[in-house]
């Protein structure tokens, strides 16, 4: 590189050299010494994706949160959306730039740099920033609460401190098979919801569960339940084992009952397994309709049944979208939201875009006041681009 352009391995190692609280700090000195940038902030994206928080970075002064900025409709909601680089003057003769930070799909927010020059170099050269920037603050935020503290734009419960940290760090996640996101909007008095995934060799493990109560009782209930999910699925166990352990682990302790959905999605072939307990059924998307997928119902954890729990099949075809979602999504007022055209409605866009809309359009329906969670995970799934598809049965589900 020429100019005294950094290479990328030394502006890694800058990070690392630096506290963990100051990635942005970095990053934008690194722009200001290769390119003269007079202002660079990065912009977080709020828990519920609905606000942007600033951090200035340089150009400000150190660690500054502006006001939460109301994200839709704005030129940063179309950055989002499209995680397109956007370039416009910046009243000042110079060149506003912003950048969208994502990882792996998982947006985690944008880099925004007044220069007074901007040519294809420059600015390709500030999206490798925005990207290591990225990984930067993804490793960063194990070490320190700032990242933590930049994205809450209200008031924190107990309850809701416990939820969160029960969710996965990243709401969205891409890979060559499928793209999966998902979003949570806390009701007011928190109810209980989470949902969970990870990703192995040839496997995709997702949940989406709903802890009945409220407060710190539902997230205390919570607590137990995922923590049975996660210590059985690391145990090498299949949907019907992890559904079993949680069960077993909600009586044994007696805190309360939870439904939930387990699934395990084969990579190589996309044949879902899967357990309802108790849960509202998924919605699926496919050439253009909406339909709930007919699955067979067990009780939920915890109740002392002697019914056990069933295995179940469902077929993912190329093209499938598949909604996972709480009753929170269904119930009081959000019953008035026609969920199947907002899934019509948005299937062009990324689900990361589609649970913001469909969490929207619920929190809209109760004017911003939920009487229960609202959960929604959403899977695209894509096929193993790898190998031919091979010819599956028909997507209904069967009892294993």
């Amino acid at each position: 590189m020429e100019g005294g352009d950094l290479e990328l391995g030394e502006l890694l190692a800058a990070a690392e050299e630096a506290p963990p609280g100051e990635s942005v700090h970095v990053v934008a000195h690194d722009l200001q010494k290769r390119f003269g940038a007079e202002r660079v902030s990065f912009l977080f994206v709020d828990l519920i994706g609905q606000r942007l928080v600033r951090l200035a970075g340089a150009g400000g002064e150190d660690g500054d949160l502006g006001e939460p900025i109301a994200l839709r409709g704005s030129v940063y909601d179309e950055v989002l959306q499209s995680q397109l680089q956007h370039v416009e003057p910046d009243g000042q003769g110079g060149r506003r730039v912003i950048t969208p930070v994502t990882n792996r799909g998982d947006c985690i927010g944008l880099l925004e740099v007044s220069l007074q020059s901007a040519d294809d170099t420059v600015l390709r050269q500030v999206q490798d920033a925005a990207h290591a920037l990225a990984y930067i603050i993804v490793t960063d935020r194990r070490f320190t609460d700032l990242y933590h503290l930049t994205r809450r734009t209200t008031e924190t419960s107990l309850a809701a401190e416990i939820q969160h940290q029960l969710l996965p760090s990243a709401p969205c996640c891409e890979a060559a098979e499928f793209t999966l996101a998902a979003g949570l909007v806390p009701a007011d008095d928190i109810g209980g919801d989470t949902y969970d995934y990870t990703l192995d060799r040839d496997t995709l493990h997702l949940s989406i569960t709903d802890a009945m109560g409220h407060d710190t009782d539902s997230a205390l209930l919570a607590t137990l339940l995922v923590g049975a999910l996660r210590r059985a699925r690391r145990s090498g166990c299949d949907a019907l084992k992890q559904a079993n352990h949680a069960h077993e682990a909600l009586l044994r302790h007696d805190l309360g009952l939870a439904t939930g959905q387990l699934m395990c999605v084969d990579l190589d072939t996309g044949l879902c397994e899967l357990v309802n307990a108790g849960h509202p059924r998924p919605l699926r998307l496919r050439d253009g309709q909406v339909e709930e997928v007919e699955l067979g119902v067990n009780l939920p954890f915890g109740v002392t049944a002697p019914t056990a729990y069933r295995l179940q099949e469902l077929q993912l075809l190329p093209g499938d979208r598949l909604v996972l979602l709480t009753d929170g999504m269904q119930e009081r007022c959000a019953s008035s939201v026609d969920l199947g055209a907002v899934m019509r409605d948005t299937r062009a866009l990324h689900p990361r875009e589609a649970v913001r809309a469909m969490t929207a359009a619920v929190l809209d329906a109760c004017d911003g006041n939920l009487k229960d969670d609202a959960t929604v995970l959403i899977l695209d799934w894509h096929a193993n681009r790898s190998r031919p598809a091979e010819p599956g049965p028909d997507s209904n589900w069967h009892s294993v």
